[in-house]
């Protein structure tokens, strides 16, 4: 799917920002960059290449217990995700270790745990829900856009499947700007399912040590079940992380808040990026709930509003048997000047124009 814009997109950002942040000089536009997939199922992964150079993979090592996109690099092929538990960098954090790449699942569903499976670095027998890579489906490579077709099953820990996944994803290239649509659809294949108020999802990113927030202190963290993690204070130098919000809020103030969408803006070494997750006007609980955290997990969650409010209101959204659910996300990583509001407000835009 291509953007639908009757110029484009480039030029529309030109018009807001002087062409600020949509390019580092040495990037083509997008009728010059050609994406293409290259399937390996021995790896078990599909590399997303940008003119020869890799962009992320779709992945789905046993180890992880769902499917991811690992690493997810800028234009200039810097990782922006962080290494830890796959291949662990010097000076970042190692801490939960079911954080990794880029991931869609949830904490509660049917009383299992989709989030936190693998935790402990084995699967959780008792409670842990697993999503199992089936098929790659359609492949299409282009001229600054290729699509890829997955499908998944979210089993329980008896190996009963709960929903069905169909999502396509489409990885855009134009100048330094690198994009990922991502088209969920959830069908609940074995009766109803029900996605139980919790904090723990749903859409994530593990960032890079870089664009997290400077830390302050010990910061101690429970998740749905109870279970204590000490995130532990580290030093800030080459910590240069901030959040924005479309609403205007700003640091670690944008958690449990609700935004179109979430810009995460810092530098590594002498790039200065901007990390983006859009919501779309069509997903549920639009616009969306932010579990978005200063150590670097930095996610939007429509299910959990009973902790994001306190609650004061509850939302335990159930999925009838045999009905679908279709959830739309757009990642944008820009690398050169940070995104201003009227930038990433083109982009998300255009992506509600497009789906």
């Amino acid at each position: 799917m291509k953007f639908k814009n009757s110029v484009p997109l480039v030029a529309v950002l030109f018009s807001f920002g002087c062409g600020q942040g949509t390019t580092t000089g040495n990037q083509g536009k997008k009728e010059d960059l050609k994406v293409t997939l290259e399937k390996d199922e021995a790896g078990k992964k599909v590399n997303v290449m940008v003119d020869g150079k890799l962009f992320t993979s779709y992945w789905w090592p046993d180890s992880v217990y769902k499917p991811i996109l690992y690493p997810i690099l800028t234009a200039e092929g810097t990782p922006v995700t962080r290494g830890f538990p796959i291949k662990a960098r010097p000076g970042e954090r190692q801490d939960h270790r079911h954080q990794v790449g880029n991931w869609f699942n949830y904490g509660n569903v049917n009383g299992y745990d989709f989030w936190g499976n693998g935790s402990t670095g084995k699967r959780d027998e008792v409670n842990g829900g697993q999503i199992k890579h089936v098929s790659i489906g359609a492949l299409k490579d282009g001229e600054g856009e290729a699509s890829l077709e997955t499908n998944a099953s979210w089993v329980d820990p008896q190996g009963k499947e709960l929903l069905s996944e169909h999502t396509v994803f489409h990885f855009i290239a134009e100048d330094s700007i690198r994009i990922i649509d991502r088209i969920a659809t959830w069908t609940a294949t074995n009766g109803d399912v029900l996605f139980k108020d919790t904090k723990e999802g749903s859409f994530g990113i593990r960032v890079a040590r870089q664009l997290e927030l400077p830390s302050k202190e010990d910061v101690t963290l429970t998740d749905a079940h109870g279970n204590p993690t000490t995130v532990t204070t580290m030093s800030n130098e080459g910590i240069t992380g901030n959040y924005r919000s479309s609403e205007g809020v700003t640091g670690e103030a944008v958690w449990g808040t609700r935004a179109k969408w979430m810009d995460l803006y810092g530098s590594i070494g002498d790039e200065k990026i901007s990390l983006v997750i859009v919501d779309h006007p069509k997903n549920l609980s639009y616009p969306t709930y932010w579990h978005a955290r200063g150590y670097g997990l930095f996610a939007a969650n429509p299910f959990g509003v009973k902790d994001f409010t306190n609650g004061a209101e509850e939302l335990n959204y159930t999925l009838a048997a045999g009905e679908s659910l279709t959830m739309r996300y757009r990642i944008i990583v820009s690398d050169g000047t940070p995104l201003t509001d009227d930038q990433i407000n083109a982009y998300a835009d255009n992506f509600a124009g497009n789906y």
